[in-house]
């Protein structure tokens, strides 16, 4: 074997100047979010993703792209036409093909006319109102508690869509008598107070999750608005906090209605759910089932 005379290796020469290189990476940068944001507003009603994920796949496309130039010809130079074109091509296609994947794992949101049409289950709630009593015409709380515990119950469980103005046989009813209890009587305030009631019931985490849009769909006298409650399986227990004195309640879906868990059958069905694990995971758990049968 022969040895190496590491002294007559030199230091290693760039022909790419630090300052281009800057350059550059922001000029991808930019084209990136550039694209991703196109693939996002294209797909919007297909696949999300958000500006960041959209910036990470452009940027392993373009590494992609480079790799594939330098294949090529090794003596291309970084702002060569070859090159560019190759990395934005790497770029684009990277960021085109996850949406593509996305938008085939997960097809269509289905429209609020097919979900009422398909009727209640595990899955799916309709509710008459979020304020109002069907019966009496006023303003009563139990309603907004039979909003959130169906809500909480969803995010507890596998997650589901409650639909507000729609009644039980999925017939829309509009959302005017919960409009009227409003002091300014439109889909905005309703929004923002429902969120409002999120937000205290189950806390900024929890209700930062569920996903909430009014939209107009066809009835026989015209087009009435309805809201959809978009709630995804929670990846930590939520409770429900009817009240600033009020005990905790901890729901789950069972079947197509909504069940409370007493303390023994809350710690047991956690404990299933969301398996202990290490460290801060398992003193997260013991504190919050302590806490939920202190409360109690």
């Amino acid at each position: 074997m022969h040895a190496v005379n590491l002294a007559a290796v030199g230091p290693i020469e760039f022909a790419v100047p630090v300052w281009a290189t800057a350059i550059a990476l922001v000029v991808v940068l930019i084209i990136a979010w550039a694209f991703g944001g196109v693939a996002r507003w294209t797909l919007r009603d297909r696949a999300k993703m958000n500006v960041t994920t959209s910036i990470v796949l452009s940027i392993v496309g373009t590494a992609i792209g480079l790799l594939i130039a330098g294949a090529l010809d090794s003596n291309l130079k970084l702002w060569s036409g070859l090159t560019v074109i190759l990395g934005l091509v790497g770029s684009i296609a990277a960021v085109f093909t996850y949406t593509a994947v996305i938008a085939r794992v997960h097809p269509p949101r289905a429209t609020l006319t097919e979900l009422m049409a398909a009727g209640e289950s595990d899955r799916l709630e309709f509710k008459s109102t979020a304020r109002v009593s069907m019966h009496t015409g006023e303003k009563d709380a139990r309603m907004e508690h039979v909003i959130v515990k169906t809500v909480s119950g969803f995010l507890n469980s596998g997650g589901g869509t409650l639909l507000i103005g729609v009644d039980d046989d999925g017939r829309p009813l509009g959302l005017d008598r919960d409009y009227a209890t409003m002091k300014v009587p439109d889909a905005d305030r309703f929004e923002l107070w429902l969120r409002d009631l999120f937000s205290t019931s189950f806390g900024q985490n929890a209700a930062a999750a569920i996903g909430v849009t009014i939209e107009d769909v066809a009835a026989d006298d015209g087009q009435r608005p309805v809201c959809r409650i978009i709630c995804s399986p929670s990846t930590r227990p939520v409770y429900l906090r009817p009240g600033k004195k009020a005990d905790p309640e901890f729901w789950v879906r069972s079947g197509n209605s909504t069940r409370q868990l007493t303390i023994d059958e809350a710690a047991e069905y956690i404990m299933s759910r969301w398996p202990l694990g290490a460290g801060s995971a398992i003193a997260a758990q013991v504190r919050a089932a302590v806490r939920f049968s202190i409360d109690r």
